[in-house]
């Protein structure tokens, strides 16, 4: 049997090298949730294209310490989600271009969430900005932050690069698409896992990341049926699983214990 254990409630072309993200402090201020936060301005604004194929941004111009836990690293480019890109550019450090290099506006990312083709919708967003404005690094499940393998690691459940004597054009296709299939895969009107977060860590790195502390699923519309949850639970492979329900703006987060009744007589 399974018991709620806890609730949670709140208003709410650039060629770089995985090694070369260094640990620097974000100094971004957390907002409220409550409602949708005005375009805030900044000094330093990176540069993004959309590549509407891959439903991702491509960074072409990269300022700030943000991207030591924002984005992912494919063929030695930096890439966002749909999430990652609407959540900078709220922030104001984030200038989303088209094929064009015409600017997007804001309207128009918040409109390409709400048509759910790039394996994101609002409650998803909702999800990924309150865990962001809290200090968490959020990343979407079964999405490598990038293709190196760690030296002496155990197997990952994760799609891994293929071997370096295949030869780099082999591996770069197989990468794109690897990397498109699990962005198109993720079905977003059932309990599915959408999200690894990892404690706030000045000392993460894309390359290393580790196990994260628990992985997110979003219900929405009921909580997991006990098949449903104990499914997800083997699929983690003893990470925790939390889930997040958004209603009306307002964010929850929960998760179940395992309890035992006891045997009348």
């Amino acid at each position: 049997m399974m018991e709620v254990d806890a609730w949670e409630n709140s208003s709410d072309g650039t060629v770089i090298s995985e090694d070369d993200f260094q640990d620097r402090k974000d100094d971004e201020d957390p907002y409220s949730l409550g409602s949708i936060p005005k375009m805030q301005f900044r000094k330093d604004v990176s540069k993004a294209c959309w590549d509407a194929e891959m439903g991702m941004a491509e960074i072409i111009e990269m300022k700030g310490g943000l991207w030591t836990t924002t984005g992912i690293v494919r063929r030695r480019k930096l890439y966002c989600s749909i999430e990652e890109t609407l959540y900078l550019a709220e922030r104001g450090a984030l200038l989303l271009l088209d094929v064009n290099h015409t600017p997007i506006s804001l309207r128009a990312i918040y409109e390409m969430v709400g048509e759910r083709s790039s394996g994101c919708c609002w409650e998803s967003f909702e999800a990924y900005r309150h865990l962001k404005s809290l200090g968490y690094i959020v990343g979407r499940h079964g999405v490598p932050w990038s293709m190196k393998k760690e030296k002496g690691s155990c197997e990952s459940t994760y799609p891994q690069g293929t071997q370096e004597n295949n030869g780099v054009a082999q591996r770069d296709l197989e990468e794109n698409v690897s990397l498109t299939g699990l962005l198109g895969n993720m079905q977003i009107n059932e309990v599915k896992l959408a999200f690894d977060v990892y404690l706030p860590n000045s000392k993460f790195r894309k390359s290393s990341p580790g196990d994260p502390s628990f992985v997110l699923c979003l219900t929405r519309f009921h909580p997991p049926l006990n098949e449903e949850l104990e499914d997800l639970e083997r699929k983690c492979n003893g990470i925790p699983l939390k889930f997040c329900h958004i209603e009306h703006g307002r964010v929850s987060f929960f998760s179940f214990n395992k309890i035992a009744l006891p045997i009348l007589p």
